[in-house]
């Protein structure tokens, strides 16, 4: 006979093993696989040197998972969102400040590298007696059932379980298994991701640096051997990100030091640098029979906002509240979710490319439109706080 579960989470990235975390801690039997086990070291090889700003919702959601106790310690403020337009010279022609402390008591959110929420999602997962966690183990085949569904793994024998979720990427097998098609836009653009140091402290303000070819974002982090740090997310069309990824580290620190406008001085690499293809993406259908569709697997979106893997704990958040109300995996759930989760994350995408288009373009006057926005929608107290609250996940 079968082994059975009541939820299979394919998927161990942070969404993925945040879902077994917070189900596992409501007393769910979960299973979670992956076939690439978590790099949780940051110096090794594979380390995802990005990191997430976990804004106010998130952070609840963490707290349910029983894992924001464990990265709480790590996690820097971010009390200020800086957004700047700058010219090609280096020079910043506007700024402005978006202060939490006009919507809230506390910040916007909390900044944790990447490759540290793994190593502390692991960690609760080993808490967890109600997890099973099998890393370097993958979903082939789902087979679903209105009883439940099957389950075949690369390694052992089949598995059944009341709801799967599939947190397997942006290329989901298991969307794919469901026949759920996805639309994609793509922009030309990569990113770069890394750590720096620098002289100036950020003194727990985000800032984001609007330019031909994309946002220059700095955000803070913990100070890293003593100096004040930030993870850097560079966007830039395909061929110039190529051209700077290749740089060797004087040329690249001398580039990325202008581009930020020396707004905390000479920057200095304080890890390795990767890359990766921007595309804006959202599936026809979060949801199939037994299938619910979380993260990438349902939806990407350029790294403008900290939205990205916020929606994706919305994502559960939802899931989790709709299982105290239907039967775990049910038509009644998965369609609800659906419905409800796919409005909210087409409105996100939608104005997502459109902050991403307006970054991405060299046209003289519509940058000159640009810098005259960020003034208006800051100098404009009401839509100043309905748009901060808009980021934080209000609907």
């Amino acid at each position: 006979m079968a082994e059975s579960f009541d939820i299979i989470v394919s998927g161990g990235g942070v969404a993925g093993l945040t879902a077994a975390c917070l189900f596992g801690s409501d007393g769910r039997r979960v299973l979670c696989v992956d076939p690439t086990p978590p790099v949780t070291l940051r110096d090794s090889e594979g380390a995802d040197l990005r990191s997430t700003a976990f804004l106010q919702p998130s952070v609840q959601v963490l707290e349910r998972a029983g894992v924001w106790i464990k990265l709480a310690p790590f996690a820097n403020p971010l009390e200020t969102m800086r957004i700047a337009d700058a010219a090609t010279d280096g020079t910043v022609r506007t700024s402005r400040d978006f202060n939490a402390s006009d919507i809230s008591e506390l910040p916007f959110g909390w900044n944790i590298p990447n490759w540290l929420i793994r190593r502390e999602l692991v960690a609760r997962l080993e808490d967890l007696e109600t997890v099973d966690f099998r890393p370097g183990v993958a979903t082939t085949r789902m087979l679903a059932r209105t009883s439940g569904a099957k389950v075949w793994l690369s390694e052992g024998d089949p598995v059944t379980a009341d709801l799967v979720i599939a947190a397997d990427g942006r290329n989901s097998a298991l969307r794919q298994n469901a026949g759920i098609e996805v639309k994609t836009t793509r922009y030309g653009q990569k990113a770069l991701a890394f750590a720096v140091t620098h002289p100036v402290p950020h003194e727990n303000v985000s800032t984001e640096i609007h330019r031909t070819g994309g946002p220059f974002t700095l955000v803070p982090l913990p100070d890293y051997d003593g100096t004040p740090s930030s993870a850097v997310v560079w966007m830039e069309t395909g061929a110039e990100a190529q051209r700077l990824f290749d740089l060797d580290e004087a040329a690249f620190e001398a580039e990325m030091s202008h581009r930020s406008c020396h707004v905390m001085g000479p920057l200095t690499l304080a890890s390795r640098r990767t890359i990766w293809p921007i595309i804006s993406q959202i599936a026809d259908r979060f949801s199939a029979q037994r299938l619910a569709l979380v993260a990438e697997a349902a939806h990407v979106v350029p790294p403008i906002g900290a939205q990205g893997l916020n929606m994706s704990l919305a994502d559960l958040d939802l899931l989790r509240e709709l299982s105290a109300k239907h039967p775990l995996g049910s038509d009644a759930m998965l369609q609800t979710y659906d419905r409800r989760r796919r409005l909210d994350v087409r409105f996100r995408v939608t104005g997502i490319d459109l902050l991403n288009r307006t970054s991405m373009t060299d046209a003289q006057w519509f940058r000159d439109l640009r810098r005259a926005g960020i003034g208006l929608i800051h100098d404009a107290a009401p839509v100043r706080k309905t748009l901060m609250q808009l980021g934080l996940g209000a609907r």
